[in-house]
């Protein structure tokens, strides 16, 4: 692999596989998590190691905000799931847990973090439904790398604001993500692009899936359906003579 990584392919893999230093928040939301910058004129170059010859990403230095120090990763020991439990049975078990549709939960995780376990958000926020510390500690969650943790802990949070808004999907993943003092002050969904297309990305996804299930088994209705067709036998068969050889 060449020592110059694409972007691209960094930002979806440097939260979940480098350990780093410092972290360069980018203008478009995403962050890179790094151990060294240099920034040479109107480029910056973020070192993925500390090694020497390691390997780096050129950046515009235009799209840097800011750079902000990270806690050290957790070892791979701490972050692995159960060989058992995949993403799927988790969030089965959570479902069960808390009677809110799987579909919803993963529409959610998919929101958050891209089902990515070691996602962190330039705001601090963790895991698979990206828990703040604070709040990941309100709820006993001592690791929220840890994707069973993490997620049974969002879920039992969603659930209380689901049952704080009376079931109002709209108002409970708005509170998720911009907090309920912020509902709470608009009556509402509060009025920010963030929160508006974050709420709207939930709920589509998981209309998606439902008009999908929805699609495959009325498919399978029908193709059930014409299979017992051509297998039903006629009836003169079925009310014929007992003994069609005697007369």
């Amino acid at each position: 692999m060449s020592r110059v990584l694409q972007l691209g392919l960094l930002v979806v893999l440097a939260a979940g596989q480098l350990a780093a230093a410092e972290s360069a928040n980018l203008s478009n939301g995403f962050s890179i998590r790094h151990e060294r910058h240099e920034t040479l004129g109107e480029t910056t170059r973020l070192y993925l190691g500390s090694e020497p010859g390691s390997s780096y990403v050129d950046v515009a230095t235009s799209q840097i905000a800011d750079f902000e120090a990270v806690p050290p990763e957790p070892t791979p020991a701490d972050t692995q799931p159960s060989p058992t439990k995949d993403l799927n049975a988790i969030i089965s078990s959570a479902s069960s847990s808390s009677q809110i549709d799987a579909d919803f939960i993963a529409s959610v995780i998919r929101a958050e973090s891209g089902n990515n376990p070691h996602a962190v958000s330039r705001k601090g926020a963790q895991g698979l439904m990206q828990l703040m510390p604070q709040t990941a500690s309100n709820l006993g969650v001592k690791n929220s790398f840890d994707p069973a943790e993490n997620v049974d802990g969002g879920v039992r949070y969603l659930r209380d604001l689901l049952l704080a808004y009376n079931g109002d999907a709209a108002k409970a993943l708005a509170a998720y993500n911009a907090g309920p003092q912020r509902v709470q002050q608009y009556h509402g969904v509060p009025p920010y692009r963030e929160t508006h297309a974050y709420v709207a990305r939930v709920i589509s996804d998981y209309n998606r899936k439902k008009l999908a299930q929805q699609k495959a088994q009325s498919k399978t209705a029908a193709s059930k359906a014409s299979t017992d067709r051509r297998t039903k036998p006629e009836t003169s068969a079925v009310n014929g003579d007992a003994n069609p050889g005697s007369k």
